[in-house]
């Protein structure tokens, strides 16, 4: 469907402003995107352009924090995404997805709020509840779009820096919202017609959010990072759970 540049303001300073909270730390680009952008596009085809953005913009994140990617921590997540983002396509048609919104979203609020408190440090947890987190990785992607914060809630406690944790997100986001478009196109729930022109618009000026955000992020003290980070997540969360009353 063609635009008219004033039609065009809107959503681009929508993903631009997304593209550079994806750069600053790592993830939330989707948190920015899919309520502002469904004001003006039909939820559906916002949380599919969503999921396209994300996989070249987490790759050009990841490329620019490389060495810093804990790529154990990836691989060890890639069954339960498999899994998960195939229960969520059966979910979308069987679940009323505000219960889902308001158990992952009040999960997401603790996370943050408990990050954000002084003198208080994330226990690690063990590596078998992985599964239980890339499938509930895989199908949050696959159903919102949102799966940034669940993806940092977990490497939260399993990573102690926040280099490696900030480079890790995005890679592991490209690899969830792969597995996603690739079940998205193959089960008919994506609209090449209408999604494909608005991304291929929307991509230039993601990237250069994401630029943007990562040369900022240089600029900021790690313990700032991780306070930024964390308020970033309650508040995502509190956008998920808004979903439930809505």
């Amino acid at each position: 469907m063609l635009m008219t540049v004033q039609e065009w303001v809107y959503p681009l300073v929508v993903v631009l402003t997304g593209y550079v909270v994806m750069g600053i730390t790592g993830f939330g680009s989707a948190l920015v995107l899919v309520p502002l952008l469904a004001r003006q596009w039909p939820l559906a085809e916002v949380v599919s352009l969503a999921i396209l953005l994300d996989i070249p913009a987490s790759m050009l994140h990841g490329g620019l924090n490389l060495s810093q990617v804990r790529w154990k921590e990836l691989l060890r997540l890639l069954p339960g995404l498999v899994a998960g983002t195939l229960l969520g396509i059966w979910l979308l048609g069987q679940l009323d997805k505000r219960w889902l919104l308001l158990v992952l979203g009040s999960y997401v609020v603790f996370v943050g709020v408990k990050a954000l408190m002084p003198q208080i440090s994330l226990r690690p947890v063990h590596t078998r509840w992985v599964h239980v987190a890339g499938a509930l990785v895989g199908l949050v992607e696959v159903m919102f779009a949102t799966a940034g914060p669940v993806v940092v809630a977990w490497l939260q406690r399993r990573l102690n820096d926040v280099a490696g944790l900030r480079a890790t997100v995005p890679v592991v986001m490209v690899l969830a919202g792969s597995i996603a478009v690739a079940v998205l196109v193959n089960t008919g729930q994506i609209d090449v017609h209408t999604v494909i022109p608005r991304w291929l618009v929307a991509l230039p000026v993601a990237a250069s959010g994401v630029i943007l955000g990562n040369r900022l992020a240089s600029h900021i003290h790690p313990l700032l990072m991780r306070r930024i980070m964390a308020a970033l997540l309650a508040v995502s969360g509190l956008t998920l759970m808004r979903h439930f009353w809505i």
